[in-house]
């Protein structure tokens, strides 16, 4: 095949796929359709996708599993990707100059050598994984792990290459569909809420107000508990990483991530891992709560694709500040303070700064 042959056939695939995407009207809905229509192109038996916070890559809502039962799995498998030594672990790859890699690929067809094959895949019968995160710059807004059973072929090079390139098309219509959305539940909003896990990750005491927060989030994946509700996977993941934190295994971005209620809102989750007598490992507080200001400014940022400073002028806009005084506090000129007000009318698809704080932080973010 020549190349430019090749070449057709790939961008063929891309527009295919990016196609079925381009209809959704969330992100679960997003997953599917890339999915279904990744699957004719890179064939594969199972998968699972999830939407991660772009500033830690902690996994979030939503998240779709394909063909692995009742996902019943997913929290041995967060487990070993967190916790233990493995191969092609998410926050390598998001780091990595092609953010996708097959297991069998890079293990020199020797898949035994991750520990994520050797305690779990392997033992479901899956013979390989492909894993992808979807990223904008160095901002993983999703990741994707394709699986195939014994007896199929290992992923090939082509096939890497081709879920490579979608990357960040796929992310940039994850972060479109991220933005924040009006609020469309009542304005009651509880106290921050606290869930307890003892040092072997078994949650052991909740509070009220997490018990109000969890009826708020969507549905997903979730594990049993003593305590008389299912906890979703996102929370026990950022529990999962408060540990490897603790254990000195991970740093980057924190055990925190941020997750979107059925009502619209946004929530923040955030957890420790306490010290117990002569040091040893206690338990593992976790904190969800509703986003703070700090934190849907973060988010908002993100989600249009603001930069530092762009976000900076947004928000001295929203405290009614002249072009003259905005360029006086951030010991920039007037004229830079206009260039970059331009390009943030443009990320916001606005035309004017009332339009600006409305659509940014007035509609999306009311007194509650």
């Amino acid at each position: 095949m020549s190349d430019a042959r090749h070449h057709a056939e790939v961008l063929s695939a891309h527009a295919k796929v990016l196609s079925g995407a381009d209809r959704a009207t969330d992100t679960r809905e997003l997953f599917s359709r890339a999915s279904a229509r990744l699957r004719r192109i890179i064939p594969f038996d199972s998968a699972v996708w999830a939407a991660t916070d772009p500033e830690t890559g902690l996994v979030t809502a939503p998240m779709l599993v394909e063909n692995l039962g009742s996902g019943e799995g997913c929290a041995a498998y967060w487990e070993s990707e967190l916790l233990e030594e493995n191969v092609l672990p998410f926050r390598d790859l998001a780091r990595a100059a092609v953010p996708v890699a097959g297991l069998r690929e890079a293990t020199g067809d020797l898949p035994a050598r991750s520990a994520r094959f050797r305690r779990l895949l392997g033992s479901q019968g899956v013979d390989d994984e492909l894993r992808a995160v979807l990223r904008i710059g160095v901002r993983p807004w999703a990741v994707v792990s394709l699986f195939r059973m014994s007896g199929g072929a290992p992923f090939g090079p082509a096939e890497t290459t081709l879920l490579a390139g979608l990357s960040g098309p796929l992310a940039s219509r994850v972060r479109r569909l991220a933005r924040p959305s009006a609020s469309g539940g009542g304005t009651d909003a509880p106290a921050p809420g606290l869930v307890l896990f003892d040092p072997s990750g078994e949650p052991t005491s909740i509070n009220e107000e997490a018990r109000q927060h969890l009826s708020r989030l969507p549905e997903g994946p979730s594990i049993p508990s003593q305590l008389g509700l299912r906890l979703p996977i996102w929370l026990v993941t950022t529990a999962l990483q408060a540990r490897a934190i603790a254990r000195g295994r991970d740093r980057a971005g924190g055990a925190r991530m941020r997750i979107r209620t059925v009502d619209g809102r946004w929530l923040t989750c955030h957890a420790s891992c306490l010290s117990g007598p002569a040091g040893q490992p206690g338990p593992v507080a976790l904190v969800i709560e509703p986003a703070a200001a700090t934190d849907r400014a973060v988010l908002i940022a993100e989600a249009y694709g603001l930069t530092p400073r762009e976000l900076e002028i947004t928000q001295l806009i929203t405290r009614g500040l002249p072009t003259t005084e905005i360029a006086a506090t951030l010991f920039i000129s007037p004229h830079t303070v206009r260039d970059h007000l331009k390009a943030v009318f443009g990320k916001a698809e606005v035309s004017s700064r009332g339009e600006l704080v409305a659509r940014l932080f007035g509609d999306h973010y009311r007194p509650v």
